[in-house]
C-alpha cells in the first residue's frame, strides 16, 4: 500500500507519466497501471469532477454536440442583461487564460460581450493581440463604446507582455475612397496585415436590429431596410449573413475597416461570446455559417438554440 500510495502521488500530484514512474521504481508500466487502479478501488485516491457553479456542464455538452463545436460553455446567466454580459466575459476570459499559448496571435472584435472579456482578463500567455475592426461612435453606443475594443487589445497586451495592434479609426467610413486611404495608414495597415496570421479570435454576434447590431445603427433607414429585404439576420464584425448563414455582400463591404469572413474562416479557433435576450436567431445563423469553433453563451439562449 505504501508503493501504491507513492505511485498515486507521483501520477496525480506530480504529473509524472506511467513510463517515468516505472523507470523510477524498476517495475513495468503495467504494474504502475495496476497500482493506480488499486489506489482508486481502495479509496486512497478519490476523484471528483468539479466545475464552477455558474457553468452548466450538461447543457454545454449538448450544445457542443448539436452544432459540432469544438467547445461550448453555457453560463447560468442573470435576469440583468448587463450582469449576463459580465458573466459571459468572465468565463471567456478564463477560457483564454487556459487556451492561449506563447506566440499565439489573438484578435478581438468589437462588441459588448467582447469588451467584457477584455475587462475580465487577469492573465494571458505571451502573445500578439490585434484589433479586428475599427471603433464604433459614441453617438451609437455611448461614451465608452469607442474605447472598448482598443482597451481590450491594450489590456491583453499589457497582461501578456506581447505586442498590441489597435485600430484607431471608425468601423464604418462614409465612402470607399476614405476607407482605402485609411487602410494604407501605417498603423492601421500593421493591424490589417496580421489578420492572416491569427491563431485565435474573439468575436461577438449581432442581430439585424438597433439593440444588438454594430452596423444597423450606423446606417440610414433606407440601407437598413434594403439589407433586411435581402435577408440579413446577423453580423460578425460588420460581416452580414442571411438566415442560412450565407454571407450577404453589399457596397458596405468597401466602407468597413474589419476582418472579412474569408479571413475569419482561416482562423483555427474562433470564439464567439454572445447571449442575452433577442440573440438566439442571430447566434443560430452564425453557427450555420461554420465560422465558429467555440461558443460562450447563457442557459436561456442555449435552451432556445436546442429547441
Amino acid at each position: 500500500m505504501v508503493l501504491v500510495s507513492t505511485v498515486a502521488r507521483r501520477f496525480y500530484l506530480d504529473g509524472r507519466s506511467k513510463v517515468e514512474i516505472a523507470e523510477e521504481f524498476g517495475v513495468s508500466r503495467f504494474k504502475v497501471a495496476r497500482a493506480l487502479d488499486t489506489a482508486r478501488e481502495s479509496g486512497i485516491v478519490r476523484i471528483s469532477i468539479r466545475v464552477p457553479a455558474r457553468i452548466d456542464p450538461d447543457l454545454s455538452d449538448r450544445l457542443r454536440a448539436a452544432f459540432g463545436l469544438e467547445r461550448a460553455i453555457v453560463v447560468d446567466g442573470s435576469e440583468d442583461p448587463a450582469e449576463t454580459h459580465r458573466q459571459l466575459g468572465a468565463v471567456a476570459a478564463d477560457l483564454l487564460a487556459e487556451i492561449v499559448e506563447d506566440d499565439d496571435v489573438l484578435g478581438f472584435a468589437w462588441g459588448r460581450t467582447v469588451n467584457a472579456v477584455g475587462a475580465e482578463l487577469t492573465r494571458l500567455a505571451h502573445c500578439t493581440t490585434v484589433q479586428l475592426g475599427g471603433v464604433v461612435s459614441h453617438r451609437t453606443y455611448g461614451e465608452d463604446a469607442s474605447e472598448g475594443s482598443v482597451e481590450s487589445v491594450r489590456r491583453a497586451a499589457q497582461l501578456s507582455g506581447g505586442s498590441a495592434y489597435p485600430i484607431y479609426a471608425p468601423l464604418i467610413l462614409p465612402d470607399a475612397t476614405t476607407a482605402r486611404a485609411l487602410r494604407s495608414d501605417p498603423g492601421i495597415a500593421g493591424a490589417l496585415a496580421r489578420f492572416d496570421r491569427l491563431t485565435k479570435a474573439v468575436v461577438s454576434i449581432g442581430g439585424w436590429d438597433e439593440q444588438s447590431s454594430t452596423v444597423y445603427s450606423c446606417l440610414d433607414p433606407g440601407p437598413r431596410e434594403e439589407l433586411r429585404e435581402r435577408g440579413v439576420r446577423a453580423e460578425i464584425s460588420a460581416q452580414l449573413f442571411d438566415s442560412e448563414g450565407t454571407r450577404v455582400h453589399s457596397e458596405l463591404d468597401e466602407r468597413v475597416l474589419a476582418i472579412t469572413d474569408a479571413q475569419l474562416a482561416r482562423v483555427p479557433d474562433v470564439i464567439a461570446v454572445a447571449g442575452g435576450p433577442g440573440k438566439t436567431e442571430a447566434i443560430g445563423v452564425v453557427l450555420r455559417s461554420g465560422l465558429i469553433s467555440t461558443l460562450v453563451t447563457d442557459a436561456d439562449t442555449a435552451q432556445e438554440l436546442l429547441g
